[in-house]
């Protein structure tokens, strides 16, 4: 304790220290692997690789998966935007009117985080079956085809990753809509301000910290989701981390699967700067 009390200046980084040796050890380790791996070159037959700064591989991969890249903000983008759109009131009812059932409400919302990703999935891939209920109603009122079917469409897959991550989007707004003092949307309905009024106004804005998190903990997994359009989806509706799943488990193909992991990183960190600089977060969160 004596010793303590005379570095107390080392405090601080004597209690970061088992974080930052698990971010090392985890995180930046296997990263900085990974990042070697991208720029290897060699026979895929044989898994002999060298390490000759194969620049190539990042430019083949956005050459030849653009497509996937690109599917792939496009199925997040959609699963983000769907998400806020069906949480937002979700979170707005829990917070002002859940009362004494706010806990139970919530605990609906968390409730899917109980079962594995992986069961929640194949559960949709039953939901969605050409022999199950949906499919079903949706042919009766002829909103489908006879032959329709929702599995292995785009359909399929966006709901997937919606339903997967919508927690993600919940919880944040959620808790922003919580800390919100009620007495100033009282003080703009005295004013005159009418209910809708008083939401635009006052509820909404303070509210936006809650939107941009939930948005970006919903977006950046979503974009490197593999599992809903494996298992929901067809080959016509894979997303980058099946092609990125595939080079490393099964074609073996390391470096170009490495190149495709930090080209998705790369794109992501933009993206989220490019968010963060348009809604202003220090503001927000200021």
């Amino acid at each position: 304790m004596s010793w303590l009390h005379r570095h107390r200046g080392l405090t601080p980084y004597l209690l970061l220290a088992p974080g930052l040796i698990f971010l090392l050890a985890f995180f930046v380790v296997p990263l900085g692997f990974l990042a070697y791996q991208s720029l290897e070159s060699g026979n895929q037959a044989t898994l002999t690789y060298s390490f000759t700064w194969a620049w190539s591989n990042y430019w083949d991969a956005l050459r030849n998966y653009k497509g996937h890249f690109i599917r792939s903000f496009e199925y997040a983008g959609i699963a983000t935007v769907l998400a806020l759109v069906l949480s937002y009131p979700l979170a707005y009812w829990i917070a002002f009117r859940g009362g004494r059932w706010k806990n139970l409400l919530l605990l609906f919302i968390i409730a899917p985080f109980f079962v594995t990703y992986l069961i929640r999935t194949l559960a949709w891939e039953t939901i969605l079956s050409d022999n199950g209920i949906v499919v079903s109603v949706l042919r009766d009122i002829h909103v489908l085809g006879p032959d329709g079917r929702l599995l292995a469409t785009s359909t399929a897959v966006v709901a997937g990753i919606t339903y997967n991550f919508l927690p993600f989007m919940a919880l944040p707004l959620y808790v922003s809509l919580e800390q919100i003092d009620h007495s100033l949307i009282e003080a703009a309905q005295d004013l005159y301000a009418s209910k809708w009024k008083a939401f635009l106004s006052v509820t909404l804005p303070l509210s936006l910290p809650g939107v941009v998190a939930g948005t970006l903990l919903t977006f950046i997994p979503a974009a490197g989701d593999f599992i809903n359009a494996q298992l929901l989806g067809s080959t016509k509706q894979h997303m980058i981390g099946n092609v990125i799943q595939s080079k490393f488990l099964e074609l073996t193909d390391y470096p170009a699967a490495a190149a495709m992991s930090f080209v998705l990183m790369a794109i992501i960190l933009v993206l989220v700067f490019i968010y963060a600089r348009a809604v202003g977060t220090e503001k927000l969160t200021g």
